[in-house]
């Protein structure tokens, strides 16, 4: 919105592909809202000095501005969606609300931002988590096999749980799932 026209010339073919995604990103993700970022940092900073926020990754902040709301988990099982030949009666799927309700509240926020990309529950409840197009319920998909850890799909609110064989091996694997996340790909 600054008002300035660029043109770049145009280089077809796939040796460009990875530069083009980059710079796309880049631009989605970064230099389209720098105006509001750099008015947010200069805002926030002449409340909190910036190096005592430095020593905060992005899921350490946001607890600290949020806090840690208390996550319904018979509200968010109400509001699951299945995929793959998964259902709520299905015994993984039971094994992963055992392991649920097995987790302290503050492994299950981290549980939900592993699978959401944020680790607040709607005011309303689980019945308006939204997704990259609007509503979009929780969704347990099955994938992989047993040796697979699971993997999420924030912009779909997804799960893909592959099909362990006993509920210790669902929890571990969902437990190491959430505790080694570093990030995303784009495949």
């Amino acid at each position: 919105s600054s008002g300035i026209n660029a043109e770049w010339p145009l280089r077809p073919g796939n040796d460009n592909k990875m530069g083009y995604i980059s710079a796309y990103i880049r631009w989605k993700f970064v230099d389209r809202v720098s105006e509001q970022m750099d008015s947010f940092k200069k805002g926030i900073s002449d409340v909190i000095p910036a190096n005592s926020l430095a020593v905060f990754d992005e899921n350490e902040l946001e607890y600290l501005i949020c806090g840690l709301g208390e996550i319904d988990v018979n509200d968010w099982r109400d509001n699951t969606v299945f995929k793959g030949g998964y259902s709520n009666t299905h015994h993984v799927v039971v094994w992963f609300w055992k392991a649920v309700l097995s987790f302290d509240n503050e492994f299950r926020t981290r549980l939900l931002q592993f699978v959401t990309g944020t680790s607040r529950v709607p005011m309303n409840g689980f019945a308006e988590l939204q997704g990259s197009n609007g509503p979009q319920k929780f969704c347990i998909e099955k994938w992989g096999g047993p040796t697979d850890l699971p993997r999420a799909h924030t912009c779909f609110n997804r799960i893909d749980l592959p099909p362990y064989p006993d509920y210790h091996t669902l929890r571990e694997k969902v437990r190491l799932a959430v505790e080694c996340t570093g990030g995303f790909e784009i495949d």
